[in-house]
C-alpha cells in the first residue's frame, strides 16, 4: 500500500499530543450543578452583609454615609448617629429601646405605632428620624409623671378600654392627640377622630368612654 494511502494514526491527528479521556458518572455531574445550584442562590453581597464592621450599603451596594441628629425624646435631649434609612419608629424601639410604641402593621393603617411629635400625633411608621432632626417626642413612656398616671391612662384603665393591650399605647396617644386637637366633644366625633387606631380585641366602646371621660378632666 502506498504511503500516502495509510491512515492516519490517532496520535498525528492530535498533532502529536496526547489524548486524554474523561469518564464522569452521573452522580458526579449532579452533585456539580447542585453546588452551582446553591452557589446562585446565594443573595449577591450576603459575605459583606454578614460582616459586623460593614458599613450601611444601599442596592447599589454604595456605603450610606450615618446621619447626626438630635431629638429630645421624652424630656432627654438625646443625639444620636443613625442609617438615615430607618423610620422613626425602628429608632425608638431599636435604638433607645423604647419599645412601649408597637410596631404593627408596619404600613400607617392600623395606629399602634403612634406618638406625638411636637405634640402633634403621628404614625412613627412612615416616618423618616432624620427628617425630625431637632423635634420634641412624646412616646407612652413618657405620657406619666412619675407615679401620677395621665388622666386618660387612668380613664382607660377605669373603663376597661384594653384587652391583649397591642394597640393601647397607640390608643392612648392618638386619644391624647385627639383631646389637644379639640376633637373629644362628642362619642361620634371621638369615633371618627379615632378612626386611624384598630382595636382587634374590639374594645372600642371603653375606648371610646375613656377618651370622653379624659377629655372632660383636662
Amino acid at each position: 500500500m502506498p504511503e500516502h494511502d495509510k491512515p492516519e494514526s490517532e496520535e498525528a491527528r492530535s498533532g502529536g499530543a496526547e489524548t486524554v479521556h474523561y469518564a464522569f458518572s452521573r452522580r458526579d455531574v449532579l452533585q456539580v450543578a447542585a453546588g452551582a445550584a446553591t452557589l446562585a442562590a446565594i443573595p449577591p453581597g450576603t459575605a459583606q452583609a454578614a460582616s459586623p464592621a460593614a458599613a450601611p450599603t444601599n442596592q447599589e451596594g454604595t456605603s450610606v454615609t450615618p446621619a447626626r441628629i438630635r431629638l429630645t425624646v421624652n424630656g432627654e435631649l438625646r443625639e444620636l448617629e443613625l442609617d438615615p434609612r430607618q423610620s422613626l419608629l425602628d429608632v425608638l424601639r431599636e435604638t433607645l429601646d423604647l419599645t412601649g410604641t408597637k410596631k404593627g402593621c408596619n404600613q400607617g393603617a392600623c395606629g399602634a405605632c403612634t406618638i406625638l411629635v411636637d405634640g402633634k400625633r403621628i404614625n412613627s411608621c412612615l416616618t423618616l428620624a432624620v427628617m425630625h432632626d431637632g423635634a420634641e417626642i412624646t412616646t407612652i413612656e413618657g405620657l406619666a409623671k412619675g407615679d401620677e398616671l395621665h388622666p386618660l391612662q387612668a380613664a382607660l384603665i377605669e373603663h376597661d378600654g384594653l384587652q391583649c393591650g397591642f394597640c393601647t399605647s397607640g390608643q392612648i396617644m392618638s386619644g391624647v392627640g385627639c383631646i389637644a386637637e379639640g376633637h373629644a366633644h362628642s362619642p361620634e366625633e371621638i369615633r371618627f377622630w379615632m378612626s386611624g387606631n384598630i382595636c382587634r380585641c374590639g374594645a372600642y366602646p371603653g375606648i371610646v368612654a375613656a377618651v370622653a371621660d379624659a377629655a372632660g378632666r383636662t
